[in-house]
């Protein structure tokens, strides 16, 4: 069942950021106003904008499609930080689409069209994506073909808005900025899994314990014991090889690998999480060293698209429906399983 969950974290992480909009500023939008005065299908204003029932349940099925073809329509039995799977994909889901309904808001502001080829590609989009669900799943889930284009209007119009804020970032990284190191690592964890899957950190005594395990064995590698075979026996981490770059690892981690020449073997290392040995495979690796230079890039876009919508976001009027958004719920029958909404929509538009 951990197994399971921590699986489940690594994809709740991964579809958290959307295709275009990397993540930025959902859970702000999520942030709305329980009040009155909707019509029976409007989930959810912002500005003049509305959410209808039949719009957010086109996110919510595709999300639940994504789950189920990893680990079939029974996951939904189950609780992560004592919250179902179901509310999470739900909340996921209401970020997402609340964030796309932002950024139109901002394209409107912003006299930002489609045009009559993306209009074109934005109707094939609908039309394939509209016949991967079944007429019964159709019919239960109130989707519409008109629906399902206005969803990928307002998507592509945000893509539009997202990619002219970031259209100046500087793509040119410098070797040493980006640069990525591989080193070998034996892993001592301080925490425990509590029965829903979260973090508990270890008392005074364990973590001691756990300190002087780390101490013995970097001292066994000292004395010529090899370390890929102390690593395999006792470390609580699968990985004994990684490679990583500044910023992508615990600061402390950070510091004293960087700080090694190659084939130095570090202190025993203490973090939030555990203690680290490592020993210094290469100092430089141009492969990932390159990899991470679009790491960087893909930040600095994060970031600069991140101040023009929070700005903009911070002033606009977000109101919930809430009775019937907690009226919501996934169809545990399970749904047909099809291509994506957001990877039918990359697929007609990388085209242009």
């Amino acid at each position: 069942m951990r197994f399971i969950l921590k699986r489940i974290y690594k994809l709740i992480a991964l579809i958290l950021i959307p295709a275009v909009l990397c993540g930025c500023g959902m859970q702000k939008d999520k942030e709305v106003i329980i009040t009155t005065g909707f019509n029976e299908d409007e989930v959810f204003k912002m500005g003049d904008s509305v959410c209808s029932l039949d719009e957010v349940m086109v996110y919510i099925a595709d999300l639940q499609r994504q789950y189920e073809k990893a680990y079939g329509s029974q996951i939904w039995d189950t609780n992560i930080d004592g919250v179902s799977l179901e509310n999470n994909v739900k909340e996921v889901a209401l970020a997402r689409i609340s964030q796309v309904k932002a950024v139109c808001l901002m394209a409107k502001d912003r006299g930002v069209d489609l045009s009559d080829e993306e209009t074109k590609k934005v109707r094939e989009a609908a039309e394939e994506y509209y016949h991967t669900f079944t007429s019964d799943e159709i019919k239960s889930l109130g989707i519409k073909k008109d629906t399902i284009e206005e969803l990928y209007t307002e998507y592509a119009l945000s893509k539009k808005v997202y990619d002219s804020i970031i259209k100046d970032v500087n793509p040119e990284i410098s070797d040493d900025e980006a640069r990525s190191i591989t080193v070998k690592q034996i892993y001592i964890k301080t925490f425990n899994y509590d029965d829903d899957g979260g973090l508990t950190p270890y008392d005074d005594s364990h973590k001691d314990a756990a300190r002087q395990k780390a101490e013995d064995l970097r001292k066994r590698i000292q004395s010529g014991e090899d370390f890929d075979t102390l690593a395999f026996e006792n470390s609580d981490s699968d990985e004994i090889n990684i490679s990583f770059g500044k910023g992508d690892v615990d600061i402390s981690l950070e510091v004293a690998a960087f700080d090694l020449s190659k084939d130095e073997l570090s202190d025993v290392i203490e973090t939030e999480y555990g203690f680290y040995i490592v020993k210094c495979i290469s100092t430089f690796d141009r492969e990932e060293t390159e990899e991470n230079k679009l790491k960087i890039v893909d930040r600095r876009k994060q970031e600069a698209f991140n101040g023009e919508y929070e700005d903009f976001v911070s002033s606009v009027t977000k109101k919930l429906n809430n009775e019937l958004w907690e009226s919501v719920s996934i169809n545990r029958t399970g749904l047909s399983q099809g291509k994506g909404f957001f990877e039918i929509f990359d697929e007609h538009f990388d085209s242009l």
